[in-house]
């Protein structure tokens, strides 16, 4: 559902937003530092208070189904984002990206990711408002997502080289080294460029690839461009802080694919649904809708959104916690075997 919120509002709300991301990339580039645990939760609770601030201004200004899609939208893109954050971290392992510039790279990884998800989403409501059948195909893809993630063959677990890296390799002079954060250094008398760029490309073609199910899943909660774009950009406001301050907690999480296949696959049965009460393909039903076919309220979608995370976040810390009490009972039955045995 398309919701009028005021022009005024929608103007304020993106020069606000924008004015903030570019506050932060200043900071990060006077400043590039690895963040403490406490500066990195205080900065990730600073941007879900803004987000969960904005989403009360929304329901102030348009009401609560314009509020409530806000919400639903930024936790599935939330979590999404927090999922990626796995591919991240195999990418900075992978070129060896000193720690102190990983600031910067996620950074612009960030922006690099707004401008790809601000011109899928011009292009999805575009393709949305003349061929409203586009939701069996979105659907579609997100319950064959889902079913990817819960048989285990995402691509999060190993990264590859896509082809845009193996022929920036080839085209380009590039470096051994980095020379701190620069793009572009000299060696020898010769400019040449920096590992830094084929991480930049790295990072930015993998939130293409990204884009590719989080637009989908937000356009099955909402078709308002404006909470389209503004969930985006709120999920991915303090993603690089939530980088640091997860850490290793991110291997903890070993239940996140499944809830995610959940959200997915809900939001992939409410289009499909949504497609079939408003069917416009002459060859279903002559071209008419199925009066059947329920319409999902939106407080259901947050309701299984808010539930699926929930769940899986208390049922992976319990597994680790319990997996790892099983490891130290293990290596203390291992130390007492291999203690010396009195008169032996």
């Amino acid at each position: 559902m398309t919701h009028e919120l005021p022009a005024w509002f929608q103007a304020a709300s993106l020069t606000a937003v924008l004015v903030i991301l570019a506050a932060d990339l200043i900071i990060v580039g006077r400043r590039p530092h690895v963040p403490s645990m406490k500066e990195s939760a205080l900065w990730v609770a600073f941007y879900v208070g803004l987000a969960i601030v904005f989403g009360a201004v929304v329901a102030l200004v348009g009401g609560a189904a314009p509020a409530g899609e806000f919400y639903a939208g930024w936790l599935t893109e939330y979590s999404l984002s927090i999922d990626n954050l796995f591919v991240f971290v195999i990418i900075m392992s992978r070129f060896a990206v000193p720690r102190q510039h990983q600031q910067r790279v996620l950074m612009v990884g960030i922006i690099i990711a707004l401008i790809l998800r601000a011109m899928f989403i011009l292009a999805g409501a575009a393709i949305i408002e003349r061929f409203s059948a586009i939701f069996y195909l979105f659907g579609a893809f997100l319950i064959y997502t889902a079913i990817n993630l819960v048989k285990g063959d995402d691509d999060d677990a190993e990264f590859k080289e896509n082809p845009a890296i193996r022929m920036l390799r080839r085209i380009l002079p590039l470096s051994d080294a980095y020379d701190g954060a620069k793009v572009r250094t000299v060696v020898d008398g010769k400019r040449l460029f920096t590992p830094m760029l084929v991480v930049f490309v790295a990072i930015g073609s993998t939130d293409l690839l990204f884009a590719f199910d989080s637009i989908p899943a937000i356009f099955g909660l909402t078709k308002d461009p404006f909470i389209v774009f503004t969930t985006n950009v709120f999920a991915l406001m303090g993603l690089r802080q939530l980088y640091f301050l997860l850490g290793g907690l991110l291997e903890r999480l070993v239940y996140l694919p499944i809830a995610l296949a959940v959200i997915l696959g809900f939001i992939g049965v409410k289009l499909i649904l949504e497609a079939l009460h408003t069917n416009s393909l002459p060859f279903l039903n002559g071209g008419q809708g199925f009066p059947w076919a329920p319409e999902i309220p939106i407080w259901l979608s947050l309701a299984v959104i808010v539930g699926s995370l929930g769940i899986a976040t208390v049922a992976s810390l319990a597994k680790t916690r319990r997996t790892a009490a099983l490891a130290a009972a293990d290596d203390a039955v291992a130390t007492r075997d291999d203690e010396p045995r009195p008169g032996l």
